[in-house]
């Protein structure tokens, strides 16, 4: 975890207030032109005239999500290109997740993916008192002073988003006399590879983390490499289900 626990600082999350409906809906055309995939080349005007706004305003909310890192541009003389980043699709996903929880109601997300190394911050993060207390009183457990890192595979990515539309448990964030340490949210869920099945284990998701939509980090009572005799690359199918939390 690590850093991912940490509050980071307000200019970033000033630039991000900026992106607001209009600009997702800005968002959302360049995805559906294929910026998700590679440059897309796209002109104000053009932009403007399907979002039945003026070109200064198709022109400030482009500027916006650039500025957010939602996107990248290369300005050219008759357009530009324009990339969506790794954050924009991230906000893209929680668009599509919210829709989800609307339109569907899943009662368990299952994500397949393959058993990876971490970077050995999490034994510190968990142990500490401001988090551990939380887990045991809302977990019902004392989770072992470290996390199973599971890289997904890309239907799980997808998939993932499903596990916002679940109900989970709230950690909240704390602060020392040193640092401030930021809040996370705890799926509830089981690890299965081949017959062998572990339960209960807990996806954490903090709410500011330096990992991207393919990694899990999954806590639990027990070291689950030894308790699944895990090795880095053995596939594992984690199932996530509602939490019991009230």
């Amino acid at each position: 975890m690590g850093r991912a626990f940490e509050a980071e600082g307000m200019s970033e999350s000033a630039v991000a207030a900026a992106v607001g409906y209009d600009e997702l809906a800005t968002l959302k055309l360049v995805a559906l032109d294929g910026g998700r995939s590679g440059p897309v080349k796209l002109s104000c005007s053009g932009v403007a005239n399907r979002l039945d706004v003026s070109n200064q305003t198709a022109s400030r909310r482009l500027q916006r999500l650039e500025e957010a890192d939602f996107i990248d541009r290369e300005v050219v003389a008759d357009g530009q290109w324009i990339t969506i980043t790794d954050a924009g699709e991230s906000a893209l996903r929680q668009e599509y997740a919210d829709y989800r929880r609307i339109f569907e109601t899943p009662s368990v997300v299952v994500l397949d993916g393959e058993v990876t190394g971490g970077m050995g911050e999490g034994r510190h993060y968990i142990s500490l008192s401001g988090y551990m207390e939380q887990f045991k009183d809302r977990l019902g457990y004392e989770p072992f002073p470290g996390t199973l890192n599971v890289r997904l595979d890309d239907d799980a990515v997808r998939a993932r988003a499903g596990m916002t539309a679940l109900d989970a448990v709230p950690i909240d964030g704390w602060e020392d006399d040193e640092r401030t340490f930021g809040p996370a949210t705890c799926y509830a869920a089981s690890v299965a590879v081949g017959d062998e099945s572990y339960e209960p284990v807990h996806i954490i998701v903090p709410e500011r983390t330096h990992h991207d939509e393919s990694q899990l980090e999954i806590i639990a009572p027990d070291k689950l490499r030894d308790e699944l005799d895990l090795d880095d690359d053995d596939e594992v199918t984690v199932r996530v289900e509602e939490a019991d939390y009230e």
